[in-house]
């Protein structure tokens, strides 16, 4: 969340980010309950003050009477404060982040591409699209996984199981030579846990989060949760570094309303695994390692022989907790309609979320003269088993069907073609 300092300074900036991030928040409020909140809790600690003030001596029955009234005032106090102060919380953790000033003002089609690596290939043949492509080489079964587990759920199958677990040694290598930390995380958090990295459990029937019935527990969509948790409530040294880590999870999504032909087969489903590179760095070092978490991913994507194109995510569509993100798109020929082959879906992310989630989770470092100050925290996808065995069969689907494996996997897997 943002600073309320920062917030009462800047009132005007605040409400046009608003604005620009399409988040509904009455920031006038906002600094109205803050005022109530401060001012109750004056309240109260001058009623505290006096009454401690006449506890010293032998109070008299008068003074008894008024010290009593004056307990009676404090616990009223006390409830109104609790009150207003769940409000304010519950709509100061509405406001968004602030917005980087090279990002595109605008809703989620206004994004602006800042690279490609290379153009797709045109094929001789009429390319299958992935779920084409495994079903023939028996690689998956989403049939019986309805029948056992519902919609968009799956088996994998034969090659395609070694093909993911591959994808998850080579992006853990590759990760590690940058100097991050592997790490498995634990497939549920606290409720409090999700809602300080930014995300919302409970929230209606759009939520994307799978609660756990009469617990403070929800399964966890990304490691982005359970790494921004790791270190919640904690003062960090970073004075030889940053926090670095690459962490895998599994990750579990309801996909409200995301059913089409743009969303078949493995494109949005509700459970895959996931490895994510989380940091928690010094505030002046996060642009660097926002570049370069995107170059780890850029690495990943060029070994794989992905046509890509990166872009700086709109205004509108940053979500609330990062102040610039950047999107890796993959080619797909399950994205083409009658006039194109195909077209870019979404692979990858990385995130710069300054101190925002830092202040909801309590995570400081210490500074040099011995005082703390709020961390930057950044995250961005290495591999995601969903969508990479997406790009990898439709961009190196063979004509008779089969689908090369791109040779930085092979050494991994033990075959050429799956």
């Amino acid at each position: 969340m943002l600073d309320i300092k920062f917030i009462r300074e800047n009132k005007e900036l605040v409400k046009q980010n608003c604005i620009d991030r399409r988040a509904k928040v009455d920031i006038d409020l906002v600094l109205k309950l803050d005022e109530e909140r401060k001012n109750l809790l004056k309240q109260a600690e001058e009623l505290r003050s006096l009454r401690n003030a006449k506890s010293k001596g032998k109070p008299t029955d008068e003074e008894i009477k008024k010290m009593r009234e004056v307990g009676d005032s404090i616990t009223k106090l006390e409830t109104e404060l609790e009150e207003v102060t769940a409000k304010y919380t519950e709509e100061i953790m509405k406001i968004p982040n602030l917005t980087h000033p090279d990002s595109p003002i605008g809703e989620e089609a206004d994004f602006k591409v800042i690279y490609k690596n290379f153009e797709p290939k045109d094929f001789s043949f009429k390319p299958l699209d992935h779920e084409e492509l495994m079903l023939k080489n028996n690689l998956i079964d989403f049939d019986r996984a309805t029948k056992t587990s519902g919609a968009k759920f799956y088996f994998l199958k034969n090659n395609l199981v070694r093909l993911n677990q591959a994808l998850i040694s080579y992006g853990m290598d590759i990760a590690n030579k940058y100097g991050y930390e592997t790490i498995e995380t634990p497939d549920l958090a606290k409720n409090e846990v999700l809602r300080g990295v930014g995300f919302n459990p409970r929230s209606g029937e759009e939520t994307q989060i799978y609660s756990i019935e009469n617990s403070d527990l929800s399964l966890v969509g990304t490691a982005e949760i359970t790494i921004g948790g790791y270190h919640s409530n904690e003062v960090l040294d970073l004075n030889e570094g940053p926090k670095k880590y690459i962490a895998i999870s599994h990750c579990f999504r309801t996909e409200a309303g995301s059913y089409g032909r743009t969303s078949k087969g493995l494109f949005r489903v509700h459970q895959f695994t996931k490895l994510e590179m989380f940091v928690f760095c010094k505030p002046e070092d996060s642009e660097k390692y926002h570049e370069e978490i995107l170059k780890i991913e850029k690495e990943i994507m060029d070994g794989l022989e992905i046509p890509y194109q990166v872009i700086d995510i709109a205004s509108g569509d940053l979500g609330g907790p990062a102040y610039r993100k950047f999107d890796i798109e993959g080619y797909m020929t399950m994205k083409g309609d009658d006039k194109h082959q195909g077209g870019y879906g979404e692979l990858t992310s990385c995130s710069n979320c300054t101190d925002y989630q830092a202040r909801r989770l309590n995570i400081k470092y210490k500074q040099d003269d011995g005082s703390t100050a709020f961390v930057h925290t950044l995250n961005g996808t290495a591999v995601v088993l969903s969508r990479f065995p997406i790009v990898i069969a439709e961009n190196h689907q063979q004509k008779d069907g089969t689908i090369a494996v791109p040779k930085a996997l092979q050494k991994y897997c033990g075959f050429k073609k799956l």
